[in-house]
């Protein structure tokens, strides 16, 4: 998809621009998380969607998805070394919506509605 693939503005823009991709990624800053949790902070978000978005950037390695041997088994999604080097970004343009945008909320995810602190 990148218009030029040595690039590298458009090789990072190739991965984050996906849909749900940045806000998946300021949800996984807070630590291990499971999909159900996922599911909740984006709200709107289909269960199908979330899961080709993680797994993409599983692919990418960006996420990190651990399975734990219990019942009913137990599945963690953390970002790894590279997907934590994308949190400037993400802080960048926290910054730039305050600043240019007026946004003023706390960028918490959500949960059914209302920010989680």
């Amino acid at each position: 998809m990148a218009v030029d693939p040595t690039c590298p503005v458009c090789r990072t823009a190739d991965i984050i621009c996906g849909k749900w991709t940045l806000l998946l990624i300021r949800d996984l800053a807070e630590g291990n998380t499971r999909f159900c949790e996922l599911e909740r902070s984006l709200g709107g978000i289909s269960p199908r969607t979330l899961s080709l978005r993680l797994r993409a950037l599983e692919e990418e390695g960006i996420v990190a998805r651990q399975t734990f041997p219990e019942v009913p088994p137990r599945v963690e999604y953390a970002l790894t070394e590279k997907g934590q080097a994308l949190l400037p970004i993400i802080d960048g343009m926290r910054e730039y919506g305050t600043r240019w945008l007026g946004a003023e909320g706390d960028c918490a995810p959500v949960v059914a509605g209302v920010a989680t602190a």
